[in-house]
This record gives structure tokens, C-alpha cells and sequence, in this order.
């Protein structure tokens, strides 16, 4: 099935451009120009993907992040941050209102397309840990058999350090992992991420070791 991406941009010009680029690869496209339009669209039919400009003209960005996450629905919806801002601070505030990635403009429409990534259907064995459990295929984490709401990212950081338990992973390492060789992130966008997923796995949190210097690890 054709993964769907809701883009939400008040330029017209580059919606219809990444409009175009998108679905010349592959994907069903939807495209929203405020943060009610994309609102109305996420309520209407939850895409696959969200990719939402930071400053839109009634509602911003960020605020529009924080709705979907506090939202139980759409909680784990990847969302990639678009914004013409290059400072590390609003890329930080995106990320950690629930952002799973961010693109600078200007960017590469087939920069954009890569980032935006359909589930592979690979099958993957369950990782199971004292009370913590995850299972790849179904996309689902709970702790003391309570389901845990992790964006994609997240749940992809917490599968690649779960799947090497014992073996420290250097931040490098899980960007090129779970962000792509190809893309440029910086070492506080993994710091982020691990620090959102600690805070909801709660006291399972402490299972992922911190190690001064070099990455992280988790516990054997």
C-alpha cells in the first residue's frame, strides 16, 4: 500500500513543488497551507508521514507538533520539521516537542524524498528486557505490559541500541543507523531523542547507559 505524506507549508510555490517530488516517487500526497488546514487533514484521514513547515501564518509549527503528540491517535506519527531557520536552537525546540527529523531550506527535493521513509515490511524478533518489550514488526513498546507511545525515531533509536545489549554505540553510529549515512543531523539530535525516549520509558529509562565521551549502550 502507498505510504501517505500530508505537507504542511504556506508557500505555494514549494508545496507544489515538493507536492510533485513526492509523488514522482512513489507516494500519495496531500497538502495542507495552515495549521488548521492540517488539522482538519490529520483528523480527517491520519497520513503515513508529516512534513510541517515551522513558521505557517495562524498556527506555528511547533505548536502544531505538540498537538499531534499530545494527541493518543497520532502520537507516533513521524513528523519532519521544514523551516528556512539554519539556528541549532529551533531545530533543538522542534525535536524536542516530538519532531522526528528536521530539512533547512533551501533543500534538494530528493533530499526531502529520502528522509521520508515507507515501513519495509521486514520481519524482526521481539526484544524483550526485564519489563521492557518491543516488538518491531507491530511497531509496539510497553513496560509492565503498558503500551508506550514512541515517534519513529524514538522507537528506532530504542531498537538499535536494544538489539546490542552490552555493546556501547557511538552517536555517529546511530546517526548513519537511524538517520542515514546520507543525512547531516548533529549529535544533539541524538541526545535529544534518547532523552524524550528515557522520559517515557519511565523507570525501564534507566536501561539505556550513558557512556561520558563516546555514546550510549544498552544494559546486558
Amino acid at each position: 500500500m502507498t505510504a501517505r505524506v500530508l505537507v504542511v507549508d504556506d508557500e505555494p510555490d514549494l508545496l507544489e513543488l515538493v507536492r510533485i517530488n513526492l509523488a514522482q516517487s512513489g507516494y500519495t500526497v496531500e497538502t495542507a497551507a495552515s495549521g488548521s488546514d492540517a488539522l482538519a487533514a490529520l483528523r480527517r484521514a491520519p497520513p503515513d508521514v508529516m512534513i510541517l513547515d515551522l513558521m505557517l501564518p495562524d498556527l506555528s509549527g511547533t505548536e502544531l507538533c505538540a498537538r499531534v503528540r499530545a494527541d493518543q491517535r497520532l502520537a507516533a506519527l513521524p513528523i519532519i520539521m521544514l523551516t528556512a531557520k539554519s539556528e541549532e536552537i529551533d531545530r533543538v525546540v522542534g525535536l524536542e516537542l516530538g519532531a522526528d527529523d528536521y530539512v533547512t531550506k533551501p533543500f534538494s527535493p530528493r533530499e526531502l524524498a529520502l528522509r521520508v521513509r515507507a515501513p519495509t515490511g521486514e520481519e524482526a524478533r521481539v526484544l524483550e528486557h526485564g519489563a521492557l518489550r518491543v516488538d518491531p514488526d507491530s511497531h509496539r513498546a510497553s513496560v509492565d505490559g503498558r503500551e508506550i507511545t514512541l515517534t519513529a525515531k524514538e522507537f528506532q533509536l530504542l531498537v538499535a541500541l536494544m538489539g546490542r545489549p552490552g555493546r556501547v554505540m557511538t552517536r555517529e553510529r546511530l546517526l548513519d543507523e537511524v538517520w542515514g549515512s546520507d543525512i547531516t543531523v548533529t549529535s544533539r539530535t541524538i541526545d535529544t531523542h534518547l532523552k524524550r525516549l528515557r522520559e517515557k520509558l519511565g523507570r525501564a529509562g534507566d536501561l539505556i547507559e550513558t557512556v561520558r565521551g563516546v555514546g550510549y549502550r544498552f544494559a546486558e
